[in-house]
C-alpha cells in the first residue's frame, strides 16, 4: 500500500492573516501608540480648557465689575415698606425713613372708539407735558375699513418714537373695547395725555379725549417722596422708587406710610454668612482647577499600577501649574492667609473662617482690595493676575491650548495618513500569502489524489 503525504496543510485565509498581521505588526505598535497619544492629548486638552474657562468664568462672577467678596446686608425694620442692598463701601450704622408716597406710572383709558372713518392726520402723545412720539393715523388703517381700537393700539405700540414708553392694551368689558395706555416708567413725567388736534376724518378718539366720562385715569402719574429721620424730616422727592441717598446702599420702596405711622428703620451692617460663602466659592473653584492640572500632570507610580498623567512630561503645562500657586502670593501687602485663605501641601486652598470674619471686622475692605478683580482694561490684585496669565493658555485667539490643539489636529491627520498607508501594506501582504497558501493547497490535494489513484493501481492486494 502506498504511503500517504503527511506534509502540513494550511487554512489560505486564517494563515495570510496571521502572516500580514506578523509583517506589520512592530510598524503598528509604534503607530497605535502614537495614535493613543495624541488622542490622549486632544482629550487632556480639553479637559483642561474646560477647567481653565470654569475658573475664569467663576473670577468674574465673584470679582467682576461691581462685585465684591466682602458683603454687607441692609434690611428693613419693616419689610413690607421695601428692600434695600449695601455694597463693601456702605457705612455700617441705623437709619430711619418715612414714606410719603410711592412713584407711580399713568394709566389711562378710552371707552366708545368703535367708530372711526376717513381718520388721517396725526396724534401725538403727550408724557409729562411734552410730546413723546407721534403716529400717523392713516397708516394705522390696515384693512382699508373703519379704524378699530384694535389698529389704534397697534398703531401706538409700533410707532417709530414709542420705543417702550408706552403700552396700548384692549380690555373687553361687557362686549365693549377699551384701550389702556400704561407708561412703563413712574414719576410725574411719564402722565400721558393726548393731543388730537392733528387728525383728520372722522375720529370717536377725539371726542373721548375732551369727554371725561370716558376718558379715565386709571393710575395718576405722581413721583416718589421719602422724609429723612421722621415725617417731617427733609423730603428726598424722584421719579423712581428706588433710592440711592446713602453712599453704597439702594432703597426701593414698595409701600407708603400712613400719616402719624413710626418711620421704618434701615439697619447697615457685615455679612459675615455672604462673605464667607463668597471666599469659599472662590476657593472651590481654585481648587476644581488645581485638581484638574493635577491630575493631569500627574508622574504616576508603576510599582502601584497608578498611569501617569496626560502632560506628566510636558513641562509647559506643568509650569503652569506651579504658576497658579505664584499668583497667589503678591508681592507686597496682605496675603490671603491673614484673612484664613491658607495654601495645603498640594497647592490647594482651605478656608479658616474663623479667622476670615475676625480680619474682615478690623479690614473690612483689605480682601477684596488684596483679590482685586479681572478686567480688560485695568485688571487688579490676585484676580486680575490670575486671569490674565490663565488667558496666555485659553484665548481662542492665540492661547497655548488653540496652539496645541492645532498641532494634535495635524498630528493626528499625519498618524492617520500613515495608518492609511500601513492598512494598504497589510492588505497587499495578505493578499500575496493568501494566493501562495491557496496555490499550496490546491498543490497538496493534486498529491492526494495521485496518491490516493496510486493506492488503488499498485497496491498490495491488487
Amino acid at each position: 500500500m502506498a504511503t500517504a503525504i503527511t506534509s502540513p496543510t494550511y487554512d489560505p485565509i486564517p494563515t495570510a492573516t496571521n502572516l500580514a498581521d506578523k509583517y506589520v505588526a512592530p510598524r503598528q505598535q509604534i503607530l497605535t501608540t502614537q495614535l493613543a497619544a495624541a488622542t490622549a492629548a486632544e482629550r487632556g486638552l480639553t479637559e483642561m480648557n474646560s477647567a481653565l474657562l470654569a475658573f475664569q468664568t467663576s473670577l468674574t462672577a465673584l470679582t467682576g465689575t461691581n462685585k465684591t467678596v466682602f458683603a454687607q446686608s441692609a434690611v428693613f425694620g419693616d419689610t413690607t415698606v421695601g428692600s434695600a442692598t449695601a455694597s463693601s463701601k456702605a457705612a455700617a450704622g441705623t437709619y430711619a425713613f418715612f414714606v410719603k408716597q410711592i412713584a407711580t406710572a399713568s394709566q389711562v383709558s378710552f371707552t366708545g372708539l368703535a367708530d372711526n372713518t376717513g381718520v388721517a392726520g396725526t396724534l401725538k402723545l403727550n408724557m409729562g407735558g411734552a410730546l413723546a412720539f407721534d403716529v400717523d393715523m392713516a397708516a394705522a388703517n390696515t384693512d382699508g375699513g373703519a379704524l378699530s381700537t384694535r389698529e389704534l393700539a397697534a398703531a401706538i405700540n409700533g410707532a417709530a418714537g414709542n420705543g417702550g414708553k408706552v403700552t396700548a392694551s384692549i380690555v373687553t368689558t361687557g362686549g365693549t373695547a377699551e384701550l389702556v395706555l400704561t407708561a412703563r416708567d413712574t414719576g410725574l413725567n411719564s402722565a400721558i395725555t393726548l393731543d388730537t388736534s392733528g387728525i383728520t376724518g372722522t375720529s370717536s378718539l377725539a371726542d373721548a379725549n375732551a369727554d371725561p366720562a370716558r376718558r379715565r385715569v386709571l393710575v395718576g402719574a405722581q413721583d416718589a417722596e421719602i422724609r429723612v429721620g421722621a415725617e417731617n424730616g427733609t423730603a428726598i422727592t424722584q421719579a423712581s422708587n428706588t433710592f440711592t441717598a446713602i453712599d453704597g446702599v439702594s432703597m426701593t420702596f414698595t409701600r407708603a406710610h400712613a400719616a402719624g405711622a413710626a418711620p421704618v428703620t434701615l439697619t447697615v451692617s457685615a455679612d459675615t454668612t455672604t462673605s464667607t460663602a463668597n471666599v469659599q466659592a472662590f476657593v472651590d473653584a481654585f481648587n476644581k482647577l488645581k485638581t484638574t492640572l493635577s491630575k493631569l500632570t500627574a508622574s504616576g507610580d508603576a510599582a502601584k499600577g497608578v498611569a501617569a498623567g496626560t502632560f506628566a512630561h510636558d513641562s509647559g503645562v506643568r509650569a503652569l501649574n506651579d504658576r497658579l500657586g505664584t499668583l497667589l502670593r503678591p508681592a507686597n501687602g496682605d496675603s490671603l492667609a491673614a484673612y484664613g485663605i491658607i495654601s495645603t501641601r498640594t497647592g490647594t486652598l482651605e478656608l479658616d473662617a474663623k479667622r476670615l470674619t475676625s480680619q474682615l471686622a478690623v479690614n473690612p475692605t483689605g480682601l477684596d482690595a488684596l483679590i482685586g478683580a479681572p478686567s480688560s482694561s485695568a485688571p487688579t490684585g490676585i484676580a486680575g493676575a490670575l486671569d490674565n496669565y490663565l488667558k496666555t493658555w485659553s484665548s481662542s485667539v492665540d492661547g497655548q491650548i488653540k496652539l496645541r490643539r492645532e498641532q494634535t489636529t495635524s498630528e493626528q491627520s499625519r498618524l492617520s495618513a500613515r495608518q492609511a498607508s500601513l492598512d494598504g501594506q497589510h492588505e497587499a501582504a495578505y493578499q500575496r500569502y493568501l494566493r501562495q497558501f491557496t496555490q499550496l493547497q490546491n498543490m497538496q490535494s493534486v498529491m492526494n489524489n495521485n496518491v490516493s489513484l496510486f493506492d488503488a493501481l499498485f497496491g498490495n492486494d491488487k
